[in-house]
């Protein structure tokens, strides 16, 4: 199994202790998290100004993305592997996506997370796991191509 950022300490060593998938509280706890963040993406008026998110809200519709959003936190968190999608890179290859854009996203999962009542230390490390991808997103090819235009 692939070691995430999640399962590890700010010095790179294997971290002890429950997993933030365990903080979390399992896949109950984060799929209720997710549940309430899809929703809230989805309702995002600044989010869905980007033609591309909206049009991805569109085409996969809340349910999927639901389960895909959950079942990635699953897995970048500690938990069983059970995200069948692509890497964020590829899974973002058709959108172009601002750090603004990528900014009101980021910003929609942390207030969620506080709403949720997840704890501070379990927000900051989901937080960390959402910068680290940021430039897989905001780097994804559509957005190269975007810049020599």
């Amino acid at each position: 199994m692939t070691e995430t950022i999640a399962q590890r300490t700010a010095a790179g060593e294997p971290a002890e202790g429950p997993s933030l998938y365990e903080r979390l509280g399992g896949i109950f706890g984060i799929a209720a998290v997710m549940d309430v963040l899809t929703d809230r993406l989805f309702d995002n008026v600044s989010a869905n100004q980007n033609p591309y998110v909206a049009k991805m809200h569109e085409r996969n519709g809340r349910p999927g993305f639901k389960f895909m959003v959950t079942a990635w936190s699953v897995e970048e968190t500690g938990g069983p592997r059970c995200y069948p999608g692509r890497d964020m890179h590829h899974a973002h290859v058709d959108m172009e996506m601002s750090e603004h854009d990528y900014d009101v996203v980021a910003l929609e999962i942390a207030a969620t997370l506080s709403y949720c009542g997840v704890g501070v230390r379990e927000q900051k490390e989901y937080m960390a796991i959402v910068e680290r991808i940021r430039r897989e997103i905001i780097d994804a090819p559509a957005n190269e191509r975007a810049k020599v235009l």
